[in-house]
């Protein structure tokens, strides 16, 4: 295997991890997951992206490059009150709809229905409440938060994909080498999948489960097949919400989360400086799961390297990770004028962080998006 193959899969596997592990974290922390159980949903999720990019991209013959839903652990680590049994059930319940999406053409076209601008804006209603607790850490810890900061806005200039990454480094070079976070024992254990049995709670799979099957799909999955397209390969869209969503109802009874084409990293991956011939850079896939079985079985060490941060670090890191994503949601959010009010309504409300009934904030945001957005179809 080239060289440049194995180059460009390590690259965006940890671009991909370095720059959105802390969200994970706080997902898990969120649904009250132990030690045991977080290094199980990093392993699972990883091993999940592993065989899927392996499998996708030998059976088409085209790079096929998975990620975990970083909208989703968003989404996650904004719910409150939901027990870790709960959130199992509604990351299956999302995995079985992305699976029935590539099955069940009907269900396809009704998420295509909902408007985009209402999309984008329940996603920044999702993400904008991290993006603000980063004034909140840099206030508190300014020496460890604004350096990291201006390493991220410098990076930015040169190469945005690495950016979060150069970050991180920051991060860890200022909170261990000042004494603000003392590194820990070396001797850590291997990863063990714990098997978490799901609880069925109507209202933690209305208001987790659903919008985390949308999020996925409108924000990680349709960028994903874009990219692809622009890259000059026709996604296998059937096959891949199949495999993904058959994959993250599996990883799930793990503790895992969903796992969805990706985007920003299948860019890296795809370029002519991966492989001179095209035809060949399916291969890509193999070296970029590899890389994630090596990341998975190490997470153990590298959660533990992390929970030793201080959290306002972490909250940065958080931050900025998202600032991409807020962005492209907001643009997203406002770019069709008939959809302006619905969507700002959508966004209100979704980032309000309110449950009615037990139901997450997301839900509802959609809910009085979509009834605003029905109301002024009918008057016009």
């Amino acid at each position: 295997m080239q060289i440049s193959l194995i180059s460009a899969a390590l690259v965006a596997a940890l671009v991909g991890y370095g720059s959105t592990i802390a969200l994970v974290l706080a997902a898990a922390a969120a649904v009250g997951a132990d030690a045991g159980q977080t290094a199980s949903w990093v392993l699972a999720v990883s091993l999940a992206k592993a065989a899927g990019s392996a499998w996708l991209s030998v059976w088409n013959r085209v790079p096929v490059v998975l990620a975990w839903s970083t909208p989703g652990a968003a989404l996650i680590a904004a719910t409150t009150g939901v027990t870790l049994p709960q959130a199992v059930g509604a990351f299956v319940l999302a995995g079985a709809l992305v699976a029935l999406t590539a099955a069940v053409r009907p269900l396809g076209r009704l998420v295509a229905s909902i408007p985009d601008g209402i999309a984008a804006a329940m996603l920044a209603g999702v993400l904008l409440p991290f993006c603000l607790r980063g004034a909140g850490a840099a206030e508190a810890a300014p020496g460890l938060v604004m350096p990291m900061v201006a390493v991220f806005a410098l990076v930015r200039l040169w190469n945005p994909a690495l950016a979060v990454l150069a970050a991180l480094a920051a991060g860890l070079a200022l909170a261990f080498g000042g004494g603000a976070a003392v590194l820990p024992a070396l001797a850590v254990p291997m990863p063990a999948p714990v098997p978490v049995l799901p609880e069925w709670d109507l209202g933690v799979l209305l208001g987790l489960g659903v919008p985390l099957y949308l999020v996925t799909m409108a924000s990680q999955n349709l960028p994903g097949f874009a990219v692809m397209r622009a890259a000059g390969y026709e996604p296998p869209v059937s096959r891949a919400l199949a495999v993904t969503g058959g994959l993250s109802a599996v990883s799930a009874l793990f503790g895992a989360h969903t796992v969805n084409m990706a985007a920003i990293t299948a860019a890296i991956c795809m370029g002519d400086d991966v492989h001179p011939d095209r035809a060949q850079r399916w291969k890509v896939g193999l070296a970029y799961a590899g890389v994630w079985v090596v990341l998975g079985l190490s997470s153990p060490a590298i959660l533990a390297l992390l929970a030793a941060l201080p959290p306002q670090v972490m909250a940065a890191l958080v931050a900025l990770a998202l600032l991409g994503p807020l962005m492209g949601a907001l643009t997203g959010a406002f770019a069709a004028p008939q959809t302006r009010f619905a969507a700002t309504i959508t966004l209100a409300v979704g980032g309000s962080g309110v449950a009615v009934f037990g139901v997450g904030a997301a839900f509802w945001g959609l809910v009085a998006g979509l009834v605003v957005y029905g109301l002024e179809r009918a008057r016009a």
